[in-house]
This record gives structure tokens, sequence and C-alpha cells, in this order.
């Protein structure tokens, strides 16, 4: 909440109030996106992390073409997980040397796009790797790939932990050295090593140390490599606050760790480029979703504020994208931001269904028919992560302000 500023009762998103965003959008529930959110959070990690050290936006936390498009020319590259996501990176103008597809099942027609397009291409699977060693020897197209390494530890702490033990994601790393053997005997053009280990993680000291085992993991495997290390991608993991309790990153000592990787690379990956790919850390906090109050009701002594939005729309803050338990993300009436918060509800969607949940039991101020509910923390897997096609409910828009 603290990324907005309020005026006059209302909170303020790229300059505009709500009431009047909301009457320009002509309707709702709509996701908003600030610009200069996402310029200051750019800015912030820049001014932390050594020049060095490139970001990477994984498109996969907010896939909106226009946002996308705003990124092109403020990060150093555009990570896909899809030919679908591709196109749009590809539309938006990012030049396919800035773009690497990675994910652990891609189609044969997506692997003959990406290789047309010629971008980077993080190979999942041995049987991945035949099909481009085919796809490059059938067509004399410079098929560039590096390797997605499953490494033997995790990022621990983390929301979603990618890697150690048996994962779908990338190729065990003690095979490594004999995938490597291979590429030797094709005419692809390896460039280096994407080792993504987990996500949404609030733990300095676990972020530090496994940035420090996949670059000492990354060294030693390049000493299979049948060309020097060109990239080298040290995932991301950075979270942000969502509950109470949670605290903000302090990126002071995530970037010390980098500038000592950094010096060391200059020794032992001097061609590499070093590389983070931040997705949600970029975008999660510079959005909000808003849906409108349609219904006040009582039952049975607790008061429901029933909405035209809900989990149809945001499926993460309904509870139901990976939260074990259910907690609330964080709320307010935005167009009443300077009224007491003395008003204990449960904010509720239109869904035929008891999951359809936005807040349980939190105190917001007072709220009527027509009142704007506001999510915050929404910028990263808002309406691309949820069933917007479930019960056939209008779906929601985007803008980017």
């Amino acid at each position: 909440m603290e990324t907005f500023s309020i005026a006059y009762g209302e909170l303020i998103l790229g300059g505009q109030p709500l009431t009047r965003l909301a009457a320009r959008v002509g309707r709702t529930p709509f996701y908003a996106y600030e610009r200069a959110a996402i310029d200051n959070r750019i800015t912030e990690l820049r001014a932390a992390f050594p020049t060095t050290i490139k970001l990477h936006y994984a498109m996969k936390a907010n896939p909106m073409p226009a946002l996308v498009a705003h990124m092109r020319d403020r990060v150093d590259g555009i990570d896909v997980a899809s030919a679908g996501e591709m196109k749009v990176a590809l539309d938006a103008g990012v030049a396919p040397t800035a773009i690497s597809f990675a994910g652990p099942g891609k189609r044969e027609a997506e692997l003959h796009q990406a290789a047309a397009a010629g971008i980077l291409i993080n190979v999942e699977s041995e049987l991945e790797l035949d099909r481009l060693a085919s796809i490059a020897t059938q067509t004399g197209w410079p098929v560039r790939v590096a390797l997605r390494v499953n490494p033997d530890f995790e990022l621990k702490a983390s929301g979603m932990k990618m890697s150690g033990g048996p994962k779908p994601f990338g190729i065990d790393a003690e095979r490594i050295p004999s995938v490597l053997g291979r590429i030797r005997q094709t005419l692809l053009q390896f460039e280096g090593f994407h080792i993504f280990s987990g996500s949404q993680n609030l733990k300095c000291e676990a972020i530090i140390e496994a940035q420090q085992k996949s670059f000492a993991l990354a060294v030693d495997l390049a000493a299979h490599a049948p060309t020097p290390v060109r990239s080298l991608n040290l995932g991301g993991g950075l979270g942000i606050p969502y509950f109470p309790g949670n605290m903000p990153l302090d990126l002071a000592p995530i970037g010390a760790n980098l500038a000592q990787i950094a010096e060391q690379a200059r020794q032992a990956l001097p061609e590499a480029e070093l590389c983070l790919e931040l997705g949600r850390f970029l975008v999660g906090e510079a959005g909000v979703y808003v849906c409108r109050v349609i219904d006040r009701k009582i039952s049975r002594g607790e008061t429901f504020l029933v909405t035209d939005g809900g989990m149809h729309h945001h499926l993460s803050a309904s509870g139901n994208f990976g939260q074990v338990v259910r907690k609330n993300y964080p709320l307010a009436i935005g167009n009443r931001m300077d009224a007491p918060a003395d008003d204990i509800v449960s904010v509720v969607g239109p869904l035929c269904t008891p999951l359809d949940l936005l807040g349980e039991r939190m105190p917001l101020a007072h709220a009527e028919v027509g009142d704007l509910v506001v999510v915050f923390q929404s910028g990263a897997y808002g309406a691309s992560a949820s069933p917007q096609q479930f019960l056939d409910h209008p779906r929601v828009t985007e803008v980017l302000v």
C-alpha cells in the first residue's frame, strides 16, 4: 500500500484518483499497473546491484502486452515460457537476442518457432536437446541453447521450490557433463546455463546462499562445456511482502554478494553475462485489482461485501493459488482511504462457490454499494493465472497507467 499515494481520501494511481480512473476504464473489475512504480523498482535494483548483473523480466508474472512493451527498454532481457509469450515479446519489439525460453514441456512446433526466431532456448531435457539438434541439422539455422540445470540444492524458505531432488524442471546436475559432451557432436550453439532454484523468497541469507551455490556449480560445469560460457542465468527468487509479519527484502546484502560473484566471474567465466530473472519482484507491488461493491448483506451477524470481482479474476488473492493456509491479501476501500478501518467484513465475489473469497473477516472502512474495493500486491500472477472462464462471468480489464 505504501507504493501509492492518497489524496482527498482516494487512492491515486498513475496520477489519477481511483474513482476517475474507474470512470476512464469504463467498468469494473479491472487491474491497474502503475508505470512509475515499476520504474522505481527497476531503479532501486540498478542502484543496489553491480552494473555487470543484467536484469531480465520473467514474463509469466504478468504478460500484459502493454506492460511487456514498457519493460522492453528498461530491462536487459525478457524470459518467456511459451511460444505465445514469445510472440508477445517479439510484437513488443524486444530483440530476439534479448529473449530466452524456458519450460519443461516445449512442443516440437514451439521449438521450431523459437529456433526460427533466433532466441535462446533453455533446454529442459535430453530429448528436447535431440529435437533441437535435428532442427539445426535440417534447417541450418544457428540454434542457440543453454542448459537448464536442476542442482542438488534448493532455495530454502521459498514459496515455490523448483530445484533439488526429483523435478520436472531442467536436467539433473550430475547429467550435465555428459549432455555437454553430446552437444559437441551437434550443430547447436551452446551459450551457457540457467539455474532457477525457487521463487517468492523473503530471506536474504537463503537467496545469497543459492546464488553462491549456483555460481560455483556453473563454474564446475563450465569445465565440460564445448565453448566458453557466454550466459549464466542465476535465477530469481526475490519475494514481496503479502501478509502481516512479512518484511520487505533488504537488497544491500544481496547486492554485495552479487558484486563478489561478478568479481569472481571475471576470472572464472570471463566471457559470461550474468543475469537475474525477476518477475513478481518487478511488477507485483505495482499493481492493484479493483472491484465494486454490488451488495452489502448480513448473515447471522456477519457482514459480507459482495463485489463484481472474485477468484475468477484473482485466484491468488482467493487463497487458491498455492497457499496452504489461506491468508488475506492487503485490501482497502479505495475511495474511503481516510476513513477508519473499523468495520469487520468479508469480501466475496459473485461466483456460486464458497471459494470465491477475497477477504475474510478483516477490518476495512465502512463500505456501501458502489464503493471500490482494492486488492494490493496484485501486479503479478493475477489475470493470466486465474480461471476467467469459470461460470462465464465477464473477463477482467487491464490498464497500464
